[in-house]
């Protein structure tokens, strides 16, 4: 109650700030950033308490800030939106072939050794750790590969 919370004009968390503080009784002042980094700046300035945002996007403006050791993602997830390829609608062969692709990937443990380049090991040249594990909705993903939409996720 109280505090400033700063998130990304025109991102999903927008709505979802919103719901949650209806949902929860909590009153605080909601705060926007341009972008994510202006969002981060934000907090890191001291002008907002917390930055609600997608986890990935939170870790690596975490690790790439002043003082990373300063920062910490908390609290339970908020909402779960699946991250998505977007190609040409009417081209079934495509669509099947970036499919089949994810699928091997998953399956010969291809994918799983990206991500752990990608989040977990110092990134070239200037070696930051974004240090985000993988999470379980990201490996319910891997282990049933579907074209839900974003509706499907939404918690009730």
């Amino acid at each position: 109650n109280g505090k400033s919370v700063a998130t990304t004009t025109g991102t999903t968390s927008v709505q979802t700030l919103r719901k949650n503080e209806r949902a929860g009784g909590i009153d605080f002042k909601e705060v926007y950033g341009k972008d994510h980094a202006d969002s981060f700046l934000l907090l890191e300035s001291g002008r907002a308490d917390a930055f609600v945002m997608d986890g990935s996007i939170l870790a690596a403006n975490i690790s790439k800030s002043k003082n990373p050791a300063d920062f910490k993602i908390v609290g339970e997830v908020l909402s779960v939106e699946p991250i998505a390829c977007m190609l040409r609608k009417d081209d079934p062969a495509f669509k099947k072939a970036v499919d089949d692709s994810i699928k091997r990937q998953i399956a010969d443990g291809s994918l799983a050794k990206l991500y752990d380049k990608w989040f977990m090991q110092p990134i070239p040249p200037a070696n930051v750790k974004i240090g985000l594990p993988i999470s379980d909705a990201t490996k319910a993903a891997w282990a049933a590969p579907n074209d839900k939409p974003m509706e499907d996720y939404v918690k009730k």
